[in-house]
């Protein structure tokens, strides 16, 4: 879906070096993306499913929803759901859980502290 939006955004923009070089890079890069570029598949992004591996995560599948932003048609949303319950939507609450776990011993390591609770401050007004 990807490599195909990617190419439907290079045909629309023919002269931009940015697309240009990383198309360049990726297929020096990857065999798979060469493959696939070279079907020439053009993707209108609009909606699907999309199943992904991460790394902690492992396995995913993910709806997807493509939405264009009014007046720009080079601005594209994409959302990732998981179905409520599902196993994709259980290694995300796992995820999430890791990551903010990851987050404070990083700031731990790094000498931060968590935000002092906030008080009132007392204004002239009362």
């Amino acid at each position: 879906m990807f490599v195909g939006t990617l190419r439907m955004d290079a045909a629309r923009h023919p002269d931009d070096t940015r697309t240009a070089e990383l198309v360049g890079e990726l297929s020096m890069k990857s065999d798979r993306f060469l493959r696939w570029w070279a079907g020439q598949k053009v993707v209108e992004p609009s909606h699907g499913t999309k199943s992904l591996h991460h790394p902690i995560a492992g396995r995913l599948t993910l709806r997807t929803e493509a939405l264009t932003i009014p007046g720009d048609p080079d601005q594209t949303l994409f959302t990732f759901l998981a179905d409520p319950g599902s196993p994709s939507d259980e290694a995300l609450t796992v995820l999430s859980a890791w990551a903010t776990d990851h987050a404070r011993a990083t700031d731990h390591a790094a000498g931060s502290t968590p935000d002092a609770p906030k008080t009132p401050r007392a204004t002239p007004y009362g």
